[in-house]
């Protein structure tokens, strides 16, 4: 009796005085993944790729960057839902994230409950570019040949429910027009198909873009934001090339698995933050089109949950019915 005596007052002690410990370890402890559910050389990828070096060097340890293409994101998200909430996997996403679960019937993820927003790292614009060989110049005499060719127009996308695919669809919609999809695996696949002739239009992000430009591989007639880019200023916007009211840019965030704690994403989320605040970070960034932005995971939360609800009532609007994976 005495040594079960002296056993509860051993646990009785531990238990009250074991949370004034100080905390074992810090964060991090080992190596940080970015899952990137998109091929490299999409303007996701470049963007964490852009990141990488810098945060590394801000947390001391190493970030990976993890791509896994397929199915227009939905693979790498559910890879990144399931991952182990111990904050060293992170999903960094597109636009896409937010009416996919719009498009879809049974997910294997759900958007809200099985994530936890950290910061959208970038706004970039997506620049609407054709094939050389097309004979038009402007939006204008675009829509005026897809509407005396309903159908026979192509365009690429970076597969079903890529940001490529519902972008170009929404512009489809506005201009009333029909150019039918071709989907990639992947918006480096998309782009390849445009400079290849397979199709004859396609949305591409403005971080992959010059290079191709510069080298007369595709043509660039217009901007998807409401405002020009100061990477390409010549280029109108589409609202101002013949579709009032387009605005769709593309954007790119930081998400956590659910389950994992406030305090490591508050941690984590300094770091991003700091790194996003670095001249030298923001020169990377900027110089390839985009806009830091670096919000709270509060203020994120706001944002995403907005977006799913507006790409809810645009797809209904569009008629484009759920279908199942």
């Amino acid at each position: 009796m005495f040594r079960v005596a002296c056993a509860l007052v051993f646990i009785t002690f531990i238990a009250t005085f074991a949370p004034l410990r100080p905390a074992v370890g810090a964060y991090p402890e080992k190596a940080i993944r970015f899952i990137v559910p998109y091929s490299p050389g999409g303007g996701t990828d470049l963007i964490a790729r852009a990141l990488q070096p810098r945060l590394q060097a801000s947390l001391g340890t190493s970030v990976t960057v993890d791509n896994r293409p397929s199915a227009g994101g939905i693979v790498g998200v559910a890879l990144a839902a399931k991952a182990p909430p111990d904050g060293y996997t992170y999903l960094v996403t597109s636009a896409s994230f937010t009416f996919v679960p719009s498009l879809y019937t049974n997910l294997p993820f759900d958007a809200i409950k099985d994530f936890k927003p950290v910061t959208n790292l970038a706004t970039t614009p997506l620049v609407l570019c054709l094939h050389p060989s097309m004979p038009v110049t402007t939006v204008k005499q675009l829509l005026d040949l897809a509407r005396k060719r309903p159908g026979e127009v192509l365009y690429s996308s970076a597969g079903i429910g890529s940001n490529l695919h519902l972008t170009t669809e929404l512009f489809n919609y506005m201009a009333k027009i029909n150019m039918k999809q071709v989907p990639y695996k992947g918006a480096g696949a998309a782009a390849i198909g445009l400079m290849s002739g397979e199709v004859q239009v396609s949305f591409l992000g403005l971080l992959s873009v010059p290079p191709f430009i510069k080298a007369g591989r595709m043509r660039c007639v217009a901007v998807s934001s409401k405002q020009r880019t100061p990477a390409l200023p010549d280029l109108p916007t589409i609202d101002e090339a013949g579709v009032p009211g387009y605005d769709k840019s593309g954007w790119t965030g930081v998400y956590a698995p659910a389950a994992v704690p406030d305090a490591i994403i508050g941690q984590f989320f300094t770091s991003v933050s700091a790194v996003l605040k670095d001249p030298a970070t923001i020169k990377a960034i900027s110089d390839q089109g985009s806009t830091l932005v670096g919000d709270t995971p509060e203020a994120f939360s706001k944002f995403v949950r907005a977006e799913i609800e507006e790409w809810a009532n645009l797809i209904h609007r569009m008629k484009l019915k759920p279908k199942p994976l």
